[in-house]
């Protein structure tokens, strides 16, 4: 359960207020309790998202506090080559699913030669070749990125993305209506995309101090992806943005496995159709947790 849910409970003739959240954790359902008084408050949407946003605070922050801490620790006792090392085994894997999640026709052995070896996969697309190894080239420089995030730096990685394959749309915010298939989430309209992404960056500027850097990367790839600012590539610089932020943060990046792509896909579509951010920051967090539980 996602929601916070407003339970009235009656002692004697009084009725009291109160806010309650279930969530399982391993094997056990947690219940959490806000009382909020005799009277409904006037903002109760607002206090729910902050009630949650505690929970998921005490919760999962503690958790990714030590996931750096133990990634820190291990990336000083590793020597350079294995680092180095590493850092090539996650960018070709990264590099296959963000891609393959956008329709790649490429395998993952095949994007692995490709971007290790130099071997050109047969009888697959120019389109997919060019497009993974504009993506790797990307993501490289993006480690070495520490500048923030801006509109010109998303429109410079897209411009990467896509240059050599779709040169019509590369760097280029749309400018007209497009659909999302098999979604029920609608983009919105281009005469929206300008003043969202405004208000976007806006509220970058505000949060990216107080928020928790793995929070941030989701929250940043949860809005970028809901403005749908570009005709094509807004997962694939969406994912990049978020590990921007982690990278330059000093957290472990994430990888979204296409394997596992369905509850991705789910939990974006209800948190951008229901508008709740927290069904998004929710799956967000396990994914993170399990796929670096190993440095906590």
């Amino acid at each position: 359960m996602n929601m916070a849910i407003i339970r009235k409970k009656k002692i004697g003739n009084m009725k009291y207020y109160y806010l309650e959240h279930s969530f399982r954790d391993g094997a056990k359902v947690m219940k959490k309790e806000m009382y909020l008084g005799k009277v409904l408050p006037k903002d109760i949407e607002g206090i729910k998202k902050q009630f949650i946003r505690n929970i998921y605070k005490d919760r999962w922050f503690p958790l990714f506090s030590r996931i750096k801490e133990g990634f820190l620790d291990e990336q000083k006792r590793m020597p350079i080559s294995a680092i180095k090392k590493n850092k090539e085994t996650f960018a070709v894997r990264f590099t296959y699913d963000t891609n393959r999640i956008e329709g790649s026709t490429l395998t993952l052995r095949e994007t692995a030669d490709l971007l290790e070896k130099s071997i050109s996969p047969s009888e697959k697309p120019l389109c997919d070749v060019k497009e993974a190894e504009a993506h790797i080239n990307t993501f490289y420089e993006m480690l070495g990125n520490k500048k923030d995030i801006s509109i010109e730096t998303v429109l410079y990685f897209h411009k990467k993305l896509f240059e050599n394959t779709k040169k019509d749309i590369a760097g280029k915010i749309r400018d007209y209506q497009v659909a999302i298939s098999g979604s029920r989430s609608i983009p919105p309209f281009p005469a929206e995309v300008y003043l969202m992404l405004r208000e976007f960056f806006k509220w970058y500027s505000k949060n990216k101090v107080s928020l928790h850097p793995v929070e941030l990367a989701a929250l940043v790839h949860l809005k970028l992806v809901t403005i749908y600012p570009f005709a094509d590539g807004n997962g694939r610089i969406s994912r990049l943005m978020m590990n921007l932020i982690l990278n330059n943060n000093k957290f472990p990046m994430l990888n979204i496995q296409y394997e596992k792509r369905g509850s991705y896909y789910t939990a974006l579509e209800r948190a951008q159709v229901k508008k709740d951010e927290s069904i998004f920051l929710n799956w967000f967090f396990k994914r993170y947790f399990a796929e670096n539980k190993g440095y906590a």
